[in-house]
This record gives C-alpha cells, sequence and structure tokens, in this order.
C-alpha cells in the first residue's frame, strides 16, 4: 500500500513539474492592430520560456504576431542566411517570397533595399575588382534607416586583418555617434523608445528594432581565406573586407512596398530570378540607387518623412491604453511576465 502510495505522488510530481516550468514563461501581447494575432496573449514553449537570456548562446522565445497560426517557437538570435528576409555573402538575398537571387550592385555605391512610405532601408556595398573581371565582388557594408522621422545607421569598421576580440561594429543615431557598450545583452534605446539595439553578443552581433516595423538581425563577418579560394575574390592583403550578415523581419509593410528585397513582399510579385539558375543574378541599379546611406532618392523609393511622422503620431494614439509595457519585445508585441 506505502510503495502504491509513493508511486501515486512520484506520478503527480512528474505531471505537475511542467506545469510549473510552463507557468513560469513569458508571455508576448500582439499590441499591433495591423498583425493578424492582434490581442492575443502567446505563451513561450517551455523549451526556451524567456525572450531573453543571459546566455546569449542559448535560444530564446520569438513570437510572430503576424502568423496565421499565432504561436510561439525557439530560436537563435543571429542571421539565420538561409532563411527568408536574409542578406549575406556576395550578396545574396531571400526575399519574402522565399526566392534566393542575388544582387550585385557596384562598390562604394548605395542603394535602396526596402523602401515604403515610412520605413527606408539602404545598404551601402563595398567591393573588389580583381584584374580581368568585368564586375565588381562587392558586400554589404552599411545599412542607413530613415523611421518616424528619425535616422540610424550601423556599419562594419574597414579592417586589414580580422579580429574576433575587437569590436567592427559602428553606430550613429540623427548624425551623432552611438555608443553601445560591447557585452551580451547590453542595449541602447532612442530618446522615443522606437529604437532599440541590443547586443547579442560581447561584438559583433546586434538585433536592432524598430517599434511595430522591423526587426535586423546582424553579424559582422570578414572575407575568410577559405572563402577568398573557394570563390577566387583575390582580396588584397591590407583589407578582409568588413561586411554584413542581415536578416530582416518585417511587421507593416505595405502591398507597394519596393526595394531590392522590400518588392519580393508585394502580394503580387513575380520574382524575375530565373529558377534553376546556380547564381540567379537580378538588376535594377539605376533603379535602386541612392546618393547616400541615409537618403530616399532613389527612383523607385516611396519613404516621405511626413507619412512616417504621421505613421508615429497613429501608432502613439493606438497604443495609449496598453497596460503591459514591461520587458523588450524585438517588435512581436509586449513581453509580460508572470
Amino acid at each position: 500500500m506505502e510503495i502504491l502510495r509513493s508511486s501515486s505522488i512520484f506520478i503527480i510530481l512528474l505531471v505537475f513539474v511542467p506545469a510549473l516550468i510552463q507557468t513560469k514563461a513569458d508571455s508576448v501581447y500582439c499590441s499591433n492592430p495591423r498583425s493578424r494575432c492582434y490581442g492575443k496573449y502567446i505563451e513561450c514553449p517551455y523549451e526556451c520560456p524567456s525572450t531573453s537570456y543571459g546566455n546569449y548562446k542559448a535560444k530564446v522565445c520569438h513570437v510572430n504576431c503576424d502568423s496565421p497560426v499565432c504561436k510561439s517557437y525557439c530560436k537563435h538570435r543571429k542571421p539565420d542566411c538561409n532563411g527568408p528576409g536574409s542578406a549575406c555573402y556576395d550578396p545574396r538575398f531571400i526575399g519574402g517570397d522565399g526566392i534566393v537571387f542575388y544582387f550585385h550592385g557596384k562598390s562604394n555605391e548605395h542603394f535602396s533595399l526596402v523602401s515604403d512610405t515610412n520605413l527606408q532601408i539602404n545598404g551601402r556595398f563595398i567591393g573588389h575588382r580583381p584584374a580581368g573581371r568585368t564586375r565588381d565582388f562587392t558586400w554589404i557594408q552599411a545599412l542607413g534607416i530613415l523611421f518616424n522621422s528619425h535616422s540610424f545607421s550601423l556599419e562594419a569598421i574597414k579592417a586589414a586583418t580580422w579580429n574576433d576580440e575587437v569590436d567592427h561594429l559602428k553606430f550613429s543615431y540623427n548624425g551623432e555617434d552611438l555608443i553601445v557598450p560591447e557585452g551580451a545583452l547590453s542595449s541602447w534605446y532612442s530618446p522615443e523608445k522606437d529604437v532599440k539595439v541590443e547586443r547579442v553578443a560581447n561584438k559583433n552581433s546586434v538585433i536592432v528594432t524598430l517599434k511595430d516595423s522591423a526587426e535586423i538581425m546582424v553579424n559582422v563577418v570578414p572575407v575568410t581565406k577559405e572563402d577568398d579560394k573557394i570563390h577566387n575574390y583575390k582580396v588584397p592583403s591590407d583589407d578582409c573586407f568588413a561586411h554584413l550578415e542581415v536578416q530582416f523581419r518585417f511587421f507593416a509593410l505595405s502591398p507597394k512596398v519596393d526595394g531590392v528585397l522590400g518588392r519580393t513582399y508585394q502580394p503580387d510579385f513575380q520574382n524575375p530570378a530565373k529558377p534553376g539558375v546556380a547564381m540567379p543574378v537580378v538588376g535594377g541599379e539605376d533603379k535602386y540607387k541612392t546618393t547616400q546611406l541615409l537618403s530616399a532618392n532613389c527612383l523607385t523609393c516611396l519613404y516621405s518623412p511626413e507619412n512616417s511622422s504621421n505613421q508615429e503620431m497613429t501608432s502613439v494614439t493606438e497604443y495609449l491604453p496598453l497596460d503591459c509595457t514591461s520587458g523588450a519585445s524585438a517588435g512581436y508585441g509586449i513581453v509580460c511576465k508572470k
């Protein structure tokens, strides 16, 4: 009888302990009225119960409030170069439609990656042209963002040789240099709290969050000797071509969004990249070229500071009634601790 009673208690504990773990998980409130999951509290899985961890190598809870299923999942907090919205390598993009394409651009010029009425994201391309080649090898060296009538930039600092112990990231906000202290999970907020920069490793990896608009995961990496050998880049000895690996997640794009990457999020977009080709290259340099990193003067640019300001005022009005304001949400919603 005593053995049966002990076994029953043990079974109850086995069932009850996971439930206890589950109740300690964060919940994310989807606060954007334009998202599919608006108004829902979505609980994190017990395998990754928090949206942030002291251990930057651990997986964290993510909630995509614009997903039809409205569920949470676990993921690492660095760019997935094989996932939608990514821009890596020389440069290889994966569009919102999941199709891989290459856009080479030109060295030392700027191109509109995403352009919407209230959001502009440009990329500065750096490159190298060995003797005998007809075009540059290029990489994305910097991002310039116009959002809510403000400007933000991040760039990979040029280096002759790569050193993992050196931070190669440089930031600016509204034209002023910005310091984000080194160290995993150190962060910076804009005065209006609509831009957040969080380090997800001690150096060279950050997540930039634009409130209710976008999340941008960024790594700084060099062109390695292995890359050089495989692709025959013939990089010079005085430049390792430090560049960005990026993955974007968007939450409020309009159907008319444009840009090298942005247009792939249009509902009726037909990707010109040829299927079955090893390196499907798309053109359009003339359409997407901007004069500066922080300008929106390309032929297809849609961004307008006036529209951005109006959008900002609307968002403030829509979010006034919300109570659960503690914590960071990476653009998905508001994190609520239980």
